[in-house]
């Protein structure tokens, strides 16, 4: 959820975000480990790190970074949102890599003028209809995502148990109106499970032999997905 000082969190209940894990703290992620992929360490660490990465930034300057929004998932920040000063987009970085808990950043930031209250509600309703959307589905266990969406486009977070779901996730996402792109940074929980290949006594092939692709939203099996355009529309 974006942390806006001029938004309410009650608009938390329209989708499972920063602003929520805010109100729900650790004990709340870690009861939602009942149903998701994620470990209970995993969902502990994540909470924290948003938490401690937005009260930085905010006792930092409310003013400054009052329309960034953080979430975090299995060690990814991602950063969205706008500030006017490129140097605070990049100290918003730098923020985010000094959480012990961080992994990764996505800075996703724009340098823009402050967009208003109008602007960020709309931005609510849209991840509330694609969160309502991801409940809807059978072939989609959306307690496993994340919903965030700045100016239309929407960024998917969290853990698909293949990519068949994450790109169910992405389609269903893209159809709802408003919503002009979608970005998968979705990490596919199959791809860190495979079975390793059976050993052989036969003798290797010559050096062609390339390691399977890590389980991250960075590599295969669906690179097409992030930063990916899908058509819009809606149903």
């Amino acid at each position: 959820m974006r942390a806006v000082l001029a938004l309410p969190c009650l608009l938390a209940a329209m989708s499972v975000s920063g602003c929520a894990v805010a109100v729900l703290g650790a004990a709340g992620a870690v009861g939602l480990t009942t149903v998701q992929e994620k470990t209970m360490g995993e969902a502990l660490d994540d909470a924290t790190a948003s938490n401690e990465i937005k009260a930085k930034l905010l006792n930092e300057s409310g003013a400054r970074f009052a329309e960034v929004d953080v979430e975090v998932s299995s060690g990814l920040v991602l950063l969205s949102g706008r500030v006017n000063d490129p140097n605070d987009r990049a100290f918003a970085e730098g923020i985010a890599w000094s959480s012990s808990r961080t992994q990764d950043v996505a800075n996703e930031i724009r340098i823009e003028p402050p967009g208003g209250f109008m602007a960020n509600v709309s931005d609510e309703i849209i991840t509330g209809r694609v969160r309502a959307r991801l409940i809807g589905s059978s072939k989609v266990k959306s307690v496993n995502f994340n919903v965030e969406t700045y100016d239309g486009v929407v960024y998917l977070m969290g853990i698909a148990r293949s990519t068949d779901e994450l790109r169910r996730a992405a389609e269903e996402a893209s159809v709802v109106g408003g919503v002009k792109q979608v970005v998968s940074y979705v990490r596919v929980r199959e791809a860190a499970s495979r079975t390793p290949a059976p050993v052989t006594t036969e003798a290797p092939p010559p050096a062609t032999y390339q390691q399977a692709p890590d389980a991250s939203y960075t590599t295969e099996p669906m690179p097409e997905l992030t930063g990916a355009n899908y058509e819009t529309g809606s149903r």
